[in-house]
């Protein structure tokens, strides 16, 4: 089994930075892609931004060029730095790991509690 602990969340205006931090324990053998997804109230849960165990990056389209996904596989964390936030970006923020190279969102894989962000105009 792997746990996720998210870290970072809160409130901030539009315009300002988070920074999110996902720590990893558990059995790290099970542990391969890692990934960001939000929810927003009434909408789906939707992918933020993922990245494979060798460091490659994907993001959704919304977010391409604000958020910078990264991780450490040396401290079994990974982050998400946050920029240029939108009030659009509100939303419940879960860390999410797979033991397959990508992610795909399985709910049978591993999920943190979520952590809030909320984006004030």
């Amino acid at each position: 089994q792997v746990q996720l602990v998210e870290s970072g969340g809160g409130l901030v205006q539009a315009g300002g930075s988070l920074r999110l931090s996902c720590a990893a324990s558990g059995s790290f053998f099970l542990i391969n892609a890692m990934g960001w997804y939000r929810q927003a109230p009434g909408k789906q849960r939707e992918l933020v931004a993922a990245i494979t165990r060798g460091g490659i990056p994907n993001y959704a389209d919304s977010v391409k060029g604000r958020f910078t996904i990264s991780r450490d596989n040396a401290k079994n964390t990974v982050y998400l730095q946050m920029n240029s936030l939108k009030p659009e970006d509100t939303g419940v923020y879960y860390c999410h790991s797979s033991p397959r190279p990508l992610v795909t969102g399985d709910p049978n894989d591993y999920w943190g509690q979520g952590t809030q962000v909320t984006v004030s105009s």
